[in-house]
């Protein structure tokens, strides 16, 4: 996914939109941008502070110190300028929002790909273990019969696979809501996204791993 660009002026303006919730540091700012996009957009203090200071300059904001810390706080001039460019400032929540969701969206389709996956791998251990059994029932049988104990393992080794689906699909679907639940709170990010997947891939060769072998 391709991380959000502030337009020329947007930044200033939404540093505006986040100072009229509260005052802040400027560390508090930048918490804030990266939450508000999910991860996906963490500006630097070097692009923070310049931005701040030309606030004060323009009246806009004004500082206090709070022990080693600066705070930050709007002004009636800043709220002034960001009732006046509102418009503008829905915009740009409407493009932080539409990104946190094509990064849920991503997420949900690594997670249906790692089940399909899982799903298939499941289902050829399945068809394996049919046609060991099979085997084993002719052998015993003397090549008679594929009755007894190849039947009962078939009809077994069905019914858990039937089982395993059902478990697999209650994952995936509780994992959707999950995620979709800690994508509005800005709390799924590519980091997040990568671990994901290497985890996936972690239960999936532990799953396989405690299949039979025939």
């Amino acid at each position: 996914m391709t991380p959000p660009v502030f337009a020329h002026g947007s930044l200033r303006l939404y540093l505006l939109a986040l100072l009229d919730e509260q005052p802040r540091h400027g560390y508090e700012l930048i918490q804030a941008l990266s939450e508000r996009f999910g991860g996906t957009y963490s500006p630097s203090a070097g692009t923070i502070y310049p931005r701040l200071s030309k606030l004060e300059e323009e009246g806009l904001v004004s500082k206090s110190a709070d022990g080693r810390k600066t705070v930050y706080e709007i002004t009636d001039a800043g709220r002034a300028e960001l009732e006046a460019r509102r418009p503008e400032l829905d915009a740009i929540e409407n493009e932080v929002t539409d990104s946190v969701r094509r990064l849920a969206d991503g997420v949900r389709a690594e997670v249906n790909d790692a089940m399909r996956s899982l799903r298939a791998e499941l289902a050829s251990a399945a068809r394996e273990a049919k046609r060991s059994a099979t085997k084993t029932s002719a052998s015993t049988a003397g090549g008679t019969s594929t009755s007894g104990w190849g039947g009962d393992a078939r009809v077994e080794t069905s019914r858990a696979v039937h089982e395993a689906d059902l478990v697999l699909s209650e994952f995936r679907q509780q994992l959707r809501t999950d995620l979709r639940t800690q994508a509005n709170r800005g709390r799924v990010t590519p980091e997040s996204v990568t671990l994901l997947k290497a985890r996936l891939a972690q239960v999936r060769a532990d799953v396989l791993a405690t299949l039979p072998e025939h």
